[in-house]
């Protein structure tokens, strides 16, 4: 080889080797300078260096508006806090009376903080704004120090607290408490070690993991409650609770093809941003998932549809219907007492929610179908899988036995006790075609190396054939028209109440006085876009769920008609 070609080949060599540094640097620098831009924006703010070495970072949670706008829910908000050198506090009156004219503060906390001479640092103000922090430093209030600081901070208060959760310490670590915060705790968290690392370094670090392989976990994460629906559900609920003086008072709104939570809310409730003005740590928890009921009326379209689909029984079979049942010695009796005669079909059984209608529908279909159905094909009582932490399993032991009693019971949803969302999965299956969904809130990661991660979620079915479904979608339907005489004008809505007997934890049995109320349903009945459930927990002095929870639900069916602008189907 000439010495030409041997000078030509090392210059290509050179050029090819220039070039692909040169596009390391570009990629590195293309991750340093925008994708992760926010990072090191936080590392340079870093230079207020706090005692506790380290400032709070941590990915925000959004909700969605309709037309796909995403709305922060929680995000890091950026400040200052104040602290003092006690002994270097030469008038702590006087530093207090400073203080306290640009940041309202306790006097006994701030002068118990400046007696502490031996402490090198004490916070006395934290989340102040630039305006605060300005004002301070031109005051020059001896041994006061300002430093950078970032808390969690929630845009919307109250909204959606229970769905949402926040941060709190467990023992010095800053870490999810409840809700999406505490499930994606681990997507959210921000790792603030190694502040500075040199610059060249950084573009030469983990060239492969930059180049080949994408290994970030944490990042945003998105969900689909909507912020308009969410507001007016806790609106609608409230009002409830009010008027009742109901114990509690919740619900829920779900896309029941895709198990997507629009909205999920109940009362009593809290303000993320001051949660810790709470005295009963049990308002934190979220009822929708954490606790069980048994559920009542509203199971009985599930029971129905079992025996439909297995030709048991059709909506004009008829039975005689004496007021009440003798199961092994026990009478078990309709909500009024009261016989409707022999003619009364399966849908005055659901129009009128006769207990003796679903104890005969449960005997005909025998137990090993009525378990094999409420256990297995709905999984009523089973965890649903939803994305918030503390979800709980169903009590329906009393179905492992051959007790009859225990049967007819669970026929007209008494004795078995779920989870709200677990009733919700179960009865949507009944307006998308059969399948049991995950309900889910959380619908995209976007992750801090600047890509976004679909969530997927699975389902399972179908278990219902569409002739069923077709059938129970216009008894459900009838029930809304002529047993609750509720007929909306422009949308057919197919739905189910339910009063049920509270049990009573200490002595046993149920209470007399208390009850839960409920109403479940989805419309418009024919293209169903939304299921809609409500819970009316221990509401006083009325008896029965339509008078509690009729104008709530019908009113919810009109604001997302409206505010979804959905085509009428009547």
């Amino acid at each position: 080889m000439s010495d030409s070609n041997i000078h030509q080949k090392r210059i290509y060599i050179i050029i090819t080797a220039v070039a692909i540094l040169g596009g390391i640097i570009v990629i590195r620098l293309f991750s340093l300078q925008v994708v992760n831009s926010k990072r090191y924006q936080a590392r340079a703010e870093k230079q207020y260096v706090t005692p506790s070495g380290n400032i709070f970072d941590r990915g925000n949670i959004y909700f969605t508006t309709k037309d796909g706008t995403t709305v922060a829910a929680a995000t890091v908000e950026n400040g200052f806090k104040a602290a003092i050198k006690p002994i270097d506090v030469t008038d702590p009156t006087q530093a207090y009376a400073e203080l306290n004219a640009v940041v309202p503060t306790a006097q006994a906390d701030f002068l118990a903080a400046a007696a502490k001479k031996k402490n090198p640092y004490e916070e006395v103000a934290v989340h102040l704004n630039q305006q605060q922090a300005h004002a301070l430093t031109a005051d020059k209030i001896p041994g006061l120090t300002l430093y950078q600081d970032k808390w969690r901070y929630y845009p919307g208060g109250p909204l959606a607290a229970k769905a949402i959760g926040f941060v709190s310490y467990k023992d010095t670590t800053l870490v999810g408490s409840y809700g999406l915060e505490e499930y994606y705790n681990d997507v959210l968290s921000r790792n603030s070690d190694n502040f500075y690392v040199n610059f060249f370094a950084e573009i030469f670090a983990n060239i492969q993991s930059t180049l080949f392989k994408n290994t970030a976990s944490t990042g945003d994460v998105v969900t689909s409650i909507e912020p308009t629906v969410q507001a007016q559900l806790e609106q609608t609920i409230a009002g409830v609770q009010q008027k009742w003086s109901s114990q509690a008072v919740g619900g829920i709104v779900m896309d029941p093809y895709t198990g997507e939570i629009i909205a999920m809310a109940q009362v009593p409730s809290f303000d993320l941003n001051n949660y810790g003005a709470q005295t009963d740590p049990g308002i934190y928890s979220n009822p929708m998932v954490q606790n069980v009921y048994e559920m009542g009326s509203i199971v009985k379209p599930l029971i129905m549809a079992a025996a439909i689909e297995n030709h048991v029984v059709t909506p004009a079979t008829t039975y005689d219907d004496k007021g009440s049942v003798v199961i092994s010695g026990k009478t078990i009796y309709n909500f009024d007492k009261r016989g409707r005669g022999p003619g009364t079909s399966m849908q005055d059984v659901l129009n009128q929610s006769l207990n003796t209608g679903m104890i005969y529908v449960e005997q005909h279909m025998g137990q090993a179908m009525f378990k094999d159905y409420l256990l297995n094909k709905y999984q009523f009582g089973k965890k649903t899988g939803i994305d918030l932490p503390g979800e709980v399993n169903g009590i329906v032991s009393g179905l492992n036995s051959s007790n009859d009693v225990n049967y007819a019971s669970a026929a007209f949803g008494q004795g078995v006790a779920a989870a709200p969302i677990s009733i919700v999965r179960g009865f949507a299956l009944l307006a998308n075609g059969g399948y049991l969904v995950t309900p889910h809130l959380a619908t995209a990661i976007d992750k801090q190396d600047g890509t976004v991660k679909t969530l997927e979620y699975p389902k399972t079915g179908p278990v219902l054939q569409p002739e069923t479904l077709a059938t129970m979608t216009t008894m459900l339907t009838h029930v809304v028209d002529d047993g609750y005489h509720r007929a909306q004008p422009r949308y057919t809505v197919a739905a189910k109440t339910g009063t049920a007997q509270i049990a009573n934890p200490n002595g046993g049995g149920y209470y007399t006085d208390r009850n839960l109320h409920s109403m479940i349903g989805f419309f418009p009945a024919t293209h169903p876009k939304y299921l809609i459930y409500f819970y009316n927990y221990y509401p006083k002095n009325i008896l029965y769920s339509i008078q509690t929870l009729g104008d709530p639900f019908f009113s919810m069916v009109q604001f997302l008609a409206n505010y979804y602008n959905i085509p009428p189907d009547r």
